[in-house]
């Protein structure tokens, strides 16, 4: 049995991973911040853990994450300002990578979007310009790890259900991605070793997620 934290536990793709993960029989434990998350939590078949990343030292978190085989990053400021989308989205997550280092968790999963990159192009007056910013950065980072690594790109969200069938490559498009789908994606990536060391940006599309996931881009 593989044991797998999920940081962000709450979000909409953590909560349809952590089913995924727990019907497949894995132990998993989901990141939350807020106790009144801890039911939802549990109804996917997950652990809940009530730990606040946002302010937990690379230290007390792989106190927390020791045992653990494999981390995803799910995790996110959810538009709560400039200063905390740094605080989050990068600051965060890059202890968390170091966290991971200090405990021995060697797979490491991060949820990004597609086109995240440090010549992302968009100007500093754009609403968005902090997370590009800051996912580029902790992108960056994870790749001068150590960690067993895999970025996952899906493009702009929706909540249709799920298809199993996806499109990758790194061309812009015009698709739109099922959070569900990206849930699949992030469950097939854990156990490939094909997919480690890839950024794997995707969209909806046409292929079955385990064949389009071990294509090369």
């Amino acid at each position: 049995m593989t044991r797998i934290a999920i940081i962000g536990g709450h979000g909409k793709i953590a909560l349809h991973l952590a089913r995924n993960l727990s019907n497949s029989g894995d132990d998993v434990t989901s990141f939350i911040r807020n106790p009144d998350q801890e039911a939802d939590i549990s109804a996917t078949g997950a652990t809940p853990l009530v730990a606040d990343v946002e302010t937990l030292s690379a230290e007390e978190l792989a106190t927390l994450l020791a045992g653990f085989d494999s981390l995803v990053w799910s995790a996110g400021a959810g538009g709560g300002g400039t200063e905390r989308t740094y605080a989050v989205d990068r600051d965060a997550a890059i202890r968390s990578m170091d966290a991971a280092h200090q405990a021995g968790v060697r797979r490491y999963v991060m949820v990004s979007y597609k086109g995240s990159r440090a010549d992302h192009g968009a100007s500093p007056d754009d609403g968005m310009f902090a997370y590009y910013e800051a996912k580029a950065a902790a992108d960056d980072y994870l790749r001068g790890t150590d960690l067993a690594w895999t970025i996952l790109g899906p493009s702009a969200l929706n909540l249709d259900a799920a298809t199993g069938l996806v499109t990758v490559g790194t061309g812009p498009s015009t698709e739109s991605t099922s959070r569900e789908n990206v849930a699949l994606v992030a469950a097939a990536v854990l156990n490939e070793p094909a997919t480690v060391g890839r950024f794997i940006e995707f969209t909806d599309g046409a292929t079955p997620i385990d064949t389009a996931i071990t294509t090369a881009d």
